[in-house]
């Protein structure tokens, strides 16, 4: 289990951190893919993980709720801790890591279910208390879908939309009430329509949540963002992080030429 208040720390303070990664390397086997990584995740905000193809930001992003658990060979040294405990500790189940902090992939993914047991499936195996109409409509509601779909809950999640399908799963993340949402390229097979309503739901919901997300789109981790990691590969292909900070910093006034050269498009 995971034990620790949350409504304990002062959300608003910005020394406290929902999420810290203390010392990270990351291993397939005996291959490195991502070294020496110390981050702190600020709560309400929005993060962005950006860098070319290869550098570690998939894994990483799996890391904060152990999906990388389901990879044969997988290990992890170091620790990342939520709320101050370390996820990775013998004794924490990895489905309540999940259940706090919830994933949402980069291809739309909706149960071959209707749109209300999308959303109740979750609710219901979790036990959240409640009304299940009631929680149904809240969480659509939170996702900006339900005025587009109430009046047709008993349809095929499959027939909606890429968009409509992608907000549905943000939904039934919503659903189990988790405390951060993941996000792994989560418009990369959107059009520009979809994707702007995604950035502006990724807002919406920050007010509520924390939400981290990786991309390749410099313009989205640019206006959807609050900070933003760069992370690149070293000599050994090992993913590294070489500066975080706030986003406007990161694109206006980065630190390492290695930032300034991957935001401007001279490589990556």
């Amino acid at each position: 289990m995971i034990n620790y208040e949350p409504n304990t720390p002062n959300l608003s303070d910005a020394n406290h951190n929902i999420l810290e990664v203390k010392n990270v390397s990351m291993y397939y086997g005996s291959f490195r893919a991502v070294k020496d990584l110390n981050l702190k995740i600020q709560p309400n905000k929005i993060t962005a993980i950006i860098g070319p193809s290869g550098c570690g930001k998939s894994t990483v992003l799996r890391a904060f709720n152990r999906m990388n658990d389901f990879v044969r060979g997988y290990h992890l040294e170091g620790e990342i801790c939520f709320h101050n405990q370390n996820l990775y500790a013998p004794e924490v189940d990895p489905v309540q890591v999940r259940k706090m902090i919830g994933m949402v992939f980069q291809k739309p993914n909706p149960f071959p279910k209707s749109i209300y047991e999308n959303v109740a499936w979750g609710a219901r195996i979790n036990g959240i208390p409640g009304n299940m109409d009631d929680i149904v409509e809240q969480t659509l509601r939170q996702a900006a879908l339900w005025d587009e779909v109430k009046d047709d809950l008993r349809k095929s999640a499959l027939a909606l939309s890429g968009g409509q399908q992608q907000r549905l799963c943000i939904a039934r993340a919503l659903a189990v009430k988790p405390e951060i949402i993941l996000m792994d390229e989560p418009c990369s097979a959107l059009d520009p329509i979809a994707t702007l309503k995604i950035e502006d739901l990724m807002r919406e919901l920050s007010v509520n949540y924390t939400i981290i997300i990786v991309t390749h789109n410099m313009q989205q981790a640019a206006r959807a963002s609050d900070y933003t990691a760069f992370f690149t590969m070293d000599p050994d292909r090992a993913g590294v992080m070489v500066e975080f900070d706030t986003t406007t910093n990161i694109f206006t006034n980065p630190h390492d030429k290695r930032t300034e050269d991957y935001i401007s498009g001279r490589f990556g």
